[in-house]
């Protein structure tokens, strides 16, 4: 019976490795990844996203507040928020030390981040910014000491395999589209797309259509792993613009911050990037 089961293994195929290099820019990347999450500023501090109503929006730690922040975080009362047609102004309480992008400040007006440069309110260890989604606008909320960051377990990936890292054929499309990307809050927004990229997996060829963020193509995907493996609303992943091929490395794909966090709004996959086929690569779900 041992004879036979070590002649079955040693039948079995054996897994390529990655080469070194590769190893260690997989692993790289993973080091960042990681750091990016758990960095004061990461998703992981993410506490809280309290969506603005017309008028006065009180904050502050009394239960009574509009947006009630973590308790002793905070002076009882903060302040208030005043929304008015997309505009929104702060006025600190009476003896309460704010910072206004890093300056002392009793009030100011915060420009959201649809501006590309949020103006950001902070009191103690809390930030606070305005968001702006679809004509909505909220205060986020992070906390340097938030349950969930200081309860993170780590990341998990597949083992990295060079077959997940392939070069496709970057087509533009022209004249220019958009694409119907979704999110979490039931919006859907009509956002330009650069064109598509076609690449072979598997035998089989399979096309995804970007967006861009940061001077990248930004692809929001699904795919067979999603819901079992991988989160399950999909995974993102960013390559650089368009060369002469375009490689799509799906050892770095990864968890969007919904994964992370609840009070994030993450873009959905379009139809177009759901793809019947399991990538078995990249980030695993995280917790449950």
């Amino acid at each position: 019976m041992l004879l036979a089961a070590l002649i079955m293994i040693a039948s079995l195929p054996l897994q390529p490795r990655p080469d070194a290099a590769y190893q260690a820019e997989i692993e790289k990347w993973r080091e960042a990844r990681e750091a990016r999450l758990k960095a004061d500023d990461g998703w992981l501090t993410v506490a809280g996203l309290f969506w603005l109503k017309h008028g006065d929006n009180t904050v502050g730690t009394d239960p009574a507040s509009d947006m009630v922040l973590p308790k002793g975080s905070a002076p009882a009362k903060v302040g208030l928020f005043d929304f008015d047609d997309g505009i929104t102004s702060f006025q600190a309480a009476s003896g309460v030390s704010i910072a206004l992008d890093g300056q002392p400040a009793t009030s100011g007006v915060l420009k959201p981040d649809s501006s590309g440069a949020p103006d950001v309110l902070s009191v103690n260890d809390l930030a606070m910014f305005v968001i702006e989604r679809g004509g909505r606008y909220a205060i986020r909320l992070r906390d340097k000491n938030s349950e969930v960051r200081k309860t993170f377990k780590g990341l998990k990936y597949y083992p990295p395999k060079e077959e997940y890292r392939v070069v496709g054929k970057f087509v533009p499309y022209d004249p220019p589209k958009t694409i119907p990307i979704p999110n979490i809050l039931g919006q859907v927004e009509q956002t330009p797309s650069p064109g598509y990229v076609v690449f072979t997996l598997n035998g089989r060829e399979w096309r995804l259509d970007p967006i861009t963020e940061d001077n990248t193509l930004f692809f929001i995907f699904k795919d067979l792993t999603s819901g079992k493996e991988t989160y399950p609303p999909g995974r993102f992943l960013n390559t650089e613009m368009p060369k002469n091929g375009e490689v799509l490395d799906f050892n770095k794909a990864y968890n969007p911050p919904c994964a992370f966090t609840p009070y994030a709004t993450c873009p959905l996959p379009p139809e177009e990037n759901k793809l019947a086929i399991a990538i078995e690569a990249g980030e695993l779900r995280y917790g449950h």
